[in-house]
């Protein structure tokens, strides 16, 4: 089993690795957002991006509890990422059950039995453009190699988004950050329609989804939007769901429609 200090390692030699101009800025949060859980022992984790409002919007987690518990944060405008966000500096609570800054908030997650949950600022020069935040089960402070680690990450995570921005050729502005924001959306869109049609968890949803984008080298975004419009062949679609053809009518893909000139 590989030490903390070479899987640290290994994470930044595949965000090397996967930074060229075509990479899939979701599926590498996600990965990312993964190793944090292997990293610092956390229950999940999830990124967390500003949009051209100043409003932050989720881009990548873990797990689907992890998303719903970053969905809750932003709805009830209060948490530790919210807080992260606005003051620029780590947000480290260590246990929820003795001092609970956000009551909504707060109960929801010792409810899920996480009772510590800590926030780290991901910065793009001298702005504050996003954070990463983890959920952990044992309500214990992270050590200062803890905290280190977890900025370490939130760094990485503020790079990848910043190449995949430069790669588009746009402002470096946090207003520009949209096309990582629309692509969670086809993703989470896609995954409501794989999770309905298969009977199976969102979990479950987006692993299957990633597998299939992987083994054809698609991108996870591209996918999704095929997925979620309706117009993925029929036998990718049996694919994903673990399927025969016939389980995927009315995912076979459309004809054009006819020109005006046609008619």
């Amino acid at each position: 089993m590989a030490t903390r200090e070479e899987l640290l390692a290994q994470t930044f030699i595949d965000l090397a690795d996967t930074l060229v101009d075509d990479f899939d800025i979701i599926e590498l949060l996600t990965t990312l957002s993964e190793r944090c859980v292997e990293l610092l022992e956390a229950v999940g984790t999830g990124i967390l991006l500003g949009d051209a409002h100043d409003s932050l919007q989720m881009i990548a987690a873990s797990s689907e509890q992890a998303q719903l518990l970053e969905l809750f944060q932003l709805q009830s405008r209060e948490g530790p990422c919210l807080d992260c966000f606005r003051s620029g500096q780590p947000v480290v609570h260590p246990d929820l059950g003795t001092a609970n800054p956000w009551p909504r908030f707060g109960a929801v997650a010792l409810a899920a039995g996480l009772p510590s949950v800590h926030a780290f600022p991901m910065r793009l020069r001298d702005r504050i453009v996003g954070t990463l935040n983890l959920f952990m089960a044992e309500a214990r402070p992270l050590s200062a190699a803890d905290i280190a680690v977890a900025q370490a990450l939130a760094h990485a995570a503020s790079i990848a988004i910043l190449q995949d921005h430069a790669a588009r050729d746009t402002r470096t502005t946090v207003g520009q950050f949209q096309h990582a924001l629309n692509s969670r959306v086809a993703i989470e869109q896609a995954k409501g329609v794989l999770s309905e049609r298969a009977g199976i968890t969102m979990d479950e949803a987006f692993a299957r989804l990633r597998a299939h984008a992987r083994s054809r080298n698609l991108k996870l975004s591209s996918l999704a939007r095929t997925l979620a419009e309706r117009t993925l062949p029929d036998a990718d679609m049996a694919e994903i769901m673990g399927s025969t053809p016939s389980a995927a009518t009315g995912h076979r893909r459309r004809q054009p429609a006819a020109s005006v000139d046609e008619a």
